[in-house]
């Protein structure tokens, strides 16, 4: 029998779009899943129909003691428990708690890349589109940081940090006004 003190939360590899097969045929096998799902409109050819996606694609989210990884890989669809050279990482449940008070809220939420301090990024929507610059930390607002190098000054402009993605700089010209995207995290 399995304590409560050996319940981890682990994030499982699947095979692409198997997602909510794993998930199921673990439920089955008795292991709590966490498969977040988001609704993402897809437009046919006659008709637009609202699909719910995976919200992290290719992982389902499992709460379990690692004495039932073989059952776990056994799975059809499951490739691997996701960790390193010492075996499958725990995921602290502050952020699986997170996404899920996330999802509770009835927010709008969909997948976004993950970005980091030093990234480079373009915001792709609205009327800052195109510009590009630099992903920073500051506090707790989301800001996109406008540079004119020549004066050396800057002003920042309020943004919503979905509206960014990141670009490789090597590939992308540089705009006159240099940018430094500020998301708070």
């Amino acid at each position: 029998m399995m304590t409560q003190h050996s319940l981890s939360w682990y994030a499982a590899y699947t095979r692409h779009q198997h997602e909510k097969v794993v998930a199921n045929l673990l439920v089955r096998k008795g292991i709590e899943v966490f498969l977040p799902l988001y609704p993402e409109r897809s437009r046919w050819a006659d008709r637009i129909k609202v699909l719910q996606k995976p919200l992290f694609p290719c992982y389902v989210f499992l709460h379990a003691d690692l004495r039932l990884r073989l059952a776990i890989l056994q799975t059809p669809g499951v490739h691997y428990l996701v960790g390193g050279s010492t075996g499958p990482a725990p995921i602290p449940k502050e952020e699986i708690e997170a996404v899920q008070h996330a999802l509770e809220s009835r927010l709008l939420i969909e997948p976004c890349p993950f970005l980091s301090v030093g990234d480079w990024v373009r915001v792709k929507a609205g009327p800052l589109a195109g510009i590009e610059g630099i992903l920073v930390r500051k506090k707790n607002a989301e800001r996109l940081i406008l540079s004119v190098e020549m004066l050396q000054k800057s002003v920042a402009v309020e943004l919503n940090g979905y509206l960014v993605e990141r670009i490789d700089r090597r590939r992308s010209h540089r705009n006159c006004l240099g940018a430094l995207a500020t998301v708070s995290r």
